[in-house]
């Protein structure tokens, strides 16, 4: 038995419909999906500590979540459409409050963006790619929708690890991209 976690987007939890789909096709393993606080100054080590105690044996991360995932060094990890720069985001990453696209597990239905959010979002983003080592090169893979219209980050990716790879799709993720480009590639990291 394996244990994924999976990291999700912006506005969105760990009961996301991703999540229901990773358990329907990973149903003997364990599949942990944490809801990711909205300021990165709190989610970033949150997250790290999180797989410290977990010590999952694949790490997967759609949009925010993927950039949070490629910061998970040491761990073997996929970053599904990284959205590298939140704070660049001007259309959703705004001052104000939104709605949770899912509910979330302390049961907050609404978020809010302070202007210290996006100040850390910044700060953070200014960082993230230090610390890969040629060894942390090879446990970063990059899956990237042909038709995404949110966020074209693959340029970055390759820049600092080799395996990239494209799909037919946008950056939401479907029961269709998930079977046949995600859970393939799992499965092919996971030894199966």
């Amino acid at each position: 038995m394996s244990k994924l976690v999976y990291f999700h987007g912006f506005a969105s939890s760990g009961a996301s419909g991703t999540v229901l789909l990773l358990r329907k096709h990973f149903i003997s393993d364990r599949v942990l999906a944490p809801d990711i606080p909205l300021d990165p100054a709190e989610a970033l080590p949150f997250l790290r500590e999180f797989c410290a105690k977990e010590q999952p044996d694949l790490v997967v991360g759609t949009s925010m979540g993927a950039m949070y995932a490629q910061q998970m060094r040491g761990f073997l990890r996929i970053c599904v459409n990284p959205s590298f720069y939140m704070s660049r985001l001007y259309s959703v990453v705004k001052v104000g409050a939104f709605d949770y696209a899912n509910k979330r597990e302390n049961g907050e239905k609404k978020g809010h963006i302070t202007k210290d959010t996006i100040k850390h979002f910044k700060e953070m983003e200014a960082h993230q790619f230090e610390g890969i080592t040629p060894e942390e090169k090879e446990l970063c893979y990059g899956l990237f929708g042909r038709k995404d219209t949110v966020v074209h980050c693959h340029d970055d990716f390759v820049k600092y690890y080799p395996h990239a790879e494209w799909f037919d799709g946008e950056h939401r993720l479907n029961d269709t991209i998930l079977t046949h480009t995600v859970v393939p590639l799992a499965k092919r990291l996971l030894g199966r």
